[in-house]
């Protein structure tokens, strides 16, 4: 990740008034934090640097995604990452998946657009999907819930 790129979630952050930004990919990871003074932003590692207004990282190995959350009425599927929401590849496409639709581990169920990247996002489990939580071209955030699927 360069520093045009780095620059890039800065603004996305301000545009969207996102205090916390992580994206992981196989080859880095990175996690923007705004400060507690106005204009100070962190970026932290795993070894937890701290720098104002800005530190760029270097890569990181990659954590595994967490699993999703069980809630009482079900699995959540949650965002891994802060970006815009979509349900479908394109306006004109159909959406993933639908209320009511069998999902497995590799169904992939939206985009999360970040840094104009489109990351598909995988279900992760094996269930019906009972709701859909997020609204498409909306903004989520890191850990919201997009998606409640009932375990079978």
């Amino acid at each position: 990740m360069d520093l045009k790129e780095i620059k890039a979630v800065i603004d996305l952050m301000t545009r969207n008034g996102l205090a916390e930004f992580e994206l992981e990919k196989p080859e880095f990871k990175i996690r923007v934090k705004k400060g507690n003074q106005p204009g100070e932003m962190v970026v932290s590692s795993p070894q937890q640097l701290h720098y104002a207004p800005v530190n760029l990282l270097t890569p990181t190995a990659s954590a595994p995604v967490s699993a999703p959350v069980v809630e009482s009425t079900g699995l959540a599927i949650n965002s891994p990452m802060v970006g815009t929401f979509y349900r479908s590849p394109s306006p004109d496409s159909p959406a993933y998946v639908e209320v009511g639709k069998e999902v497995g581990p590799d169904t992939v169920v939206c985009i999360i657009e970040a840094m104009k990247v489109m990351n598909e996002i995988k279900a992760e489990v094996k269930g019906v999907i009972t709701e859909i939580l997020a609204e498409t071209g909306k903004p989520v955030e890191f850990g919201k819930p997009l998606f409640k699927v009932r375990p079978t």
